[in-house]
């Protein structure tokens, strides 16, 4: 469940509720004030893992592999040679 940050605009008080998507927002504040606004707040974000550097996602050999595995290089060259033929007459 999200964790929401609330304001209240008669006494100045910030104050958090973890509630679900579909709950309305809290009437009143925690001293009893009815002027209660939502803020909005940046999301928490965990990066787990690795792959989050330049250095952890390079493969070694040169060259960049396309998904299936070849090289780029070959496929690029294959595609290169179909293009050059002559139109049918």
């Amino acid at each position: 469940m999200p964790i929401y940050e609330y304001e209240c605009l008669e006494c100045g008080t910030h104050f958090d509720r973890l509630q679900r998507f579909g709950e309305p927002d809290p009437e009143t504040c925690p001293h009893g004030h009815r002027r209660v606004h939502r803020l909005l707040s940046q999301p928490a974000i965990i990066f787990k893992g690795s792959g989050f550097y330049v250095t952890d996602n390079r493969r070694s050999g040169g060259g960049s592999t396309s998904r299936n595995g070849r090289k780029r290089k070959e496929s690029e060259a294959v595609a290169e040679t179909t293009t050059e033929k002559a139109p049918p007459a």
